[in-house]
């Protein structure tokens, strides 16, 4: 036969054992690296073969040993993955228990689970429930946990990960699953993509099933005849578990689960980002007048031109981030840190300001009060009452401007005169008080300010005011 079959030249012929053997193990590691396949490696095997003064395997003798390596690294696996490539994640079937102190009754927890497909390296912790934000808290420990981020992530079909029931009508897909919106915001900071294993479908739910449920088995059944106070102490004796389970050999293949999640996984995965994800919580609101939206009892400004708008509104625990709607998207216009405490705080920027509001940033409580304090003592009484009394400092600015401005017509001496008479029906008069007492003392328009700076008591006390005390003090 001159020349050999298809057949025969799949297997090595005799001659074989005296030319050059290729590095398998090298090979191995270059065949996970993008771009690399056999037929490169094979001619840069031939080059070294040449510089050696050695012959080479052919092309399909070289393949043959590289499947027959390939074979024995993958015997107890029915799919091969590659390092980095994805985790499956899931909650373990059984729950576990904390024993109550006080009570003495058995509390479950829930047990979070999440193995890379290629090593089998497993994280795990426990949780008080299966919310969302557990799930969600689960995954950024399990990401530090790992030190890196894989291309994929694969959970069961869990009402966590994927939205179910009558809330969306449109049919599920495994080409385009609807994630739980803050289960996609997660994949979307990750920059990972989301495949949920599909309903009735035992092929895909193997894998997650069988790698999740012998890590969630084992810790399990460790962990049967201790008993835990504290999720905390549960916590830390699952993960001295989980370290076990890690440096225990494989059966049927070489190695460790850490073992080969450090030499082979670990450098594939992606950098983490600089934070982790946080739950964000999606509203609406609506630009007030003063360009301020209302969220969560804190005021927050966006630009002016906004005003009368409907915006959305992304809360997490430490920002807000105010998007407008476009044609096609939604384009970021405000982000400001989170307040907390008092309510009615309000957060401005300088820039959202119209251009002849901005100088209000600069307002104060002590700038005024030292406006008022040259005017006169009564005056400085009715700002830093006006002030203190406000639920919050800036919301009394505008009156306190109010009151202020009223010197520039009334003189400083009048302005005096109108505080005291103010402070006699109420300790915090409002700027309509001050205005309306102002106006009854010197109801002349006509008159310069240092006119009516000069009006006698007597001849302000004989217009009388035009509302009674009473109303004074209701203000």
């Amino acid at each position: 036969m001159l020349y050999p079959s298809e057949k025969d030249e799949d297997k090595p012929d005799d001659t074989a054992v005296n030319k050059k053997m290729p590095d398998l193990e090298r090979i191995h590691k270059e065949l996970l690296r993008q771009g690399v396949n056999k037929k490169l490696l094979w001619t840069e095997y031939l080059e070294e073969c040449n510089l050696e003064g050695k012959t080479g395997l052919r092309y399909s003798q070289f393949c043959y040993y590289i499947q027959q390596d390939e074979a024995k690294r993958n015997a107890a696996f029915h799919k091969t993955y590659k390092p980095g490539e994805q985790v499956e994640v899931d909650w373990a079937g059984d729950p576990l228990y904390l024993q109550g102190a006080e009570s003495g009754r058995r509390i479950p927890v829930y047990l979070f689970v999440g193995v890379l497909s290629y090593s089998l390296y497993p994280f795990a912790e426990a949780f008080m429930n299966e919310k969302t934000s557990s799930w969600i808290k689960a995954h950024n420990d399990m990401f530090h946990y790992f030190g890196g981020v894989t291309k994929i992530i694969v959970p069961d079909n869990t009402k966590t990960a994927v939205v179910h029931g009558k809330a969306k009508p449109r049919k599920f897909t495994y080409d385009d699953p609807e994630l739980n919106a803050v289960y996609h915001d997660l994949a979307e900071h990750y920059d990972v993509a989301i495949l949920p294993a599909r309903v009735r479908a035992p092929r895909d739910k193997n894998n997650v099933e069988a790698a999740v449920g012998f890590v969630s088995t084992w810790i399990t059944a460790a962990l049967r005849d201790e008993q835990f106070f504290t999720i905390e102490e549960l916590n830390k004796a699952i993960h001295r578990k989980l370290e076990k389970l890690a440096d225990e050999p494989f059966e049927k293949r070489e190695g460790s689960r850490h073992e080969v999640f450090l030499n082979e996984e670990k450098p594939y995965l992606y950098q983490l980002p600089a934070t982790p994800f946080e739950v964000a919580d999606w509203k609406q609101a609506t630009v007030q007048y003063n360009y301020h939206i209302f969220v969560e009892g804190m005021y927050y400004s966006v630009p002016y031109r906004y005003i009368g708008k409907k915006v959305d509104v992304r809360v997490t625990a430490t920002m807000i981030e105010v998007y407008a709607k476009s044609s096609n998207d939604q384009t970021r216009i405000a982000s400001h840190k989170r307040l907390y405490g008092r309510k009615g705080q309000y957060s401005t920027v300088k820039e959202h300001m119209p251009e002849n509001h901005q100088h209000v940033g600069d307002w104060s409580g002590d700038r005024f009060r030292r406006w008022a304090e040259r005017i006169g003592p009564e005056t400085y009484k009715v700002i830093d009452g006006l002030l203190t009394s406000a639920r919050v400092e800036q919301q009394a600015y505008r009156g306190c401007m109010g009151i202020l401005k009223l010197s520039e017509k009334y003189s400083n001496d009048g302005l005096e005169k109108a505080c005291a008479k103010a402070l006699s029906y109420s300790a915090t008069p409002t700027y309509r008080v001050v205005c309306d007492v102002i106006e009854s003392l010197y109801p002349k328009k006509s008159g310069t300010a240092s006119t009516a700076g000069s009006k006698s008591d007597d001849t302000s006390n004989s217009h009388g005011i035009t509302r009674g005390a009473d109303y004074y003090r209701r203000s």
